[in-house]
């Protein structure tokens, strides 16, 4: 469900901007625009369908317009066109008392800059958009705390913001914006002025908070890797303009022109696709079956080896047809030549995990999910051919292959 909807929402700087948008709209270019009539275009119509517990991660580089974009989400900067719908509400057709209250309660915002008071507490920091509400002290107080706990920064309630690192003071800002209970965090580059190292802890930190709130979270990076790494969507701008928008995945291996293409050229494709992305269908075998059925099965499917389940589907083992046509010979049943020890791992579960488990296998890796049940087999040469850009490595056809090489 749609939490917010942007619809061909423009911003243009200058002189009567608002005429210059007809011009846009007839094509004229940004280039010809800023030439004859002195006018920037910061955000050329653009259109986004936001869902509610996502994290939508708009991103380009510098002057692509994601940051005017993300201001216009809550009337920072005034648009010069289209609508912003919030729950179906336009937001451009509210008044300053409908805005505010928008502002406190459904949208918040994250700057890069921490912006804490230095002559406050860390808590009166966190406290301050509710005291501004005029909320009761010690209910603002109680709020605040428990949004610090959510920040991993209880105890820290009485130092000043020049007490703390930039990390920590990031993690103030984050939870000041929190104590307001929004809908939505807009997250305007917010990790872009950490190191590196606490850059990364605070984008698991976001990830794990958000795996316990559910919010809805704009994210506004010009990192690649950033928006790859917490991005369930992301919309890439250029010159004001959004050019695409997909998941991680989509976007890595779907790209929707050139300019995309030369963005995500040099990303390590490991670390992003995941084993739901190279796995096959599994071939499976019921386990009240008999040895005789399993090797019927691996002859006229030409493999050498099934994975058995159980009426649910839920993943028993493996069996291979060495140990089958023994257990058909000695009177065996499947249960007494099931490998059930065989390695397993999650559909999330990303490739560059997978390099050693499928090296070191005997048999095909199961896919299963959070209730054990089997739904892909990964073998060693799907991982190799994901990497090497293979478009059918993901195909799960009927004739896959069982087999581990």
């Amino acid at each position: 469900m749609s939490i917010l909807q942007i619809k061909q929402v423009s911003k243009l700087f200058g002189p009567h901007a608002e005429q210059s948008l007809e011009l846009l709209e007839q094509g004229w270019t940004k280039e010809k625009l800023a030439k004859e009539k002195s006018v920037t275009v910061g955000v050329n119509r653009a259109s986004l369908s936001i869902e509610e517990g996502e994290i939508f991660v708009i991103m380009g580089l510098s002057g692509s317009g994601k940051s005017t974009l993300v201001r216009m989400l809550n009337r920072l900067i005034e648009p010069t066109g289209g609508e912003i719908l919030v729950h179906g509400k336009d937001l451009m057709k509210m008044n300053k008392e409908q805005l505010r209250k928008v502002r406190r309660e459904t949208i918040s915002m994250v700057f890069q800059k921490f912006a804490l008071f230095p002559h406050r507490t860390v808590l009166e920091n966190v406290e301050y958009g509710l005291e501004i509400q005029k909320k009761d002290k010690q209910k603002r107080r109680d709020k605040a705390k428990q949004s610090l706990a959510l920040v991993g920064l209880e105890g820290w309630e009485n130092k000043r913001p020049d007490e703390l690192s930039g990390g920590m003071q990031q993690r103030v800002g984050l939870a000041r914006a929190l104590a307001n209970d929004p809908e939505v965090l807009l997250m305007d580059e917010a990790f872009s002025a950490l190191d590196p190292l606490i850059r990364r802890d605070m984008q698991d930190e976001l990830l794990e908070l958000q795996e316990k709130m559910k919010k809805t979270i704009i994210f506004i990076t010009h990192d690649l890797d950033e928006a790859l790494r917490i991005g369930d969507r992301i919309a890439l701008m250029k010159d004001g303009a959004v050019v695409q928008i997909g998941t991680p995945e989509e976007i890595l291996t779907q790209p929707a022109n050139s300019y995309v293409e030369r963005f995500v050229e040099d990303v390590d494709l490991s670390k992003v696709l995941t084993a739901s992305h190279v796995m096959r269908r599994p071939e499976t075998i019921m386990i009240d079956r008999g040895p005789r059925v399993a090797l019927e099965l691996m002859r006229e499917r030409g493999i050498s080896n099934l994975f058995v389940i159980d009426r649910s589907k839920r993943m028993l083992g493996v069996i291979t047809a060495e140990d089958a046509s023994e257990a058909m010979r000695s009177g065996r049943t499947l249960e007494d030549i099931l490998i059930v020890d065989g390695p397993r791992v999650h559909p999330d579960v990303l490739i560059n995990e997978l390099f050693e488990v499928t090296s070191l296998a005997k048999v095909p890796l199961a896919v299963v999910d959070d209730s054990n049940r089997l739904v892909g087999v990964i073998v060693r040469g799907a991982v190799l051919g994901a990497l090497a850009g293979e478009s059918n490595a993901k195909e799960v056809g009927p004739n896959a292959e069982n087999t581990i090489s």
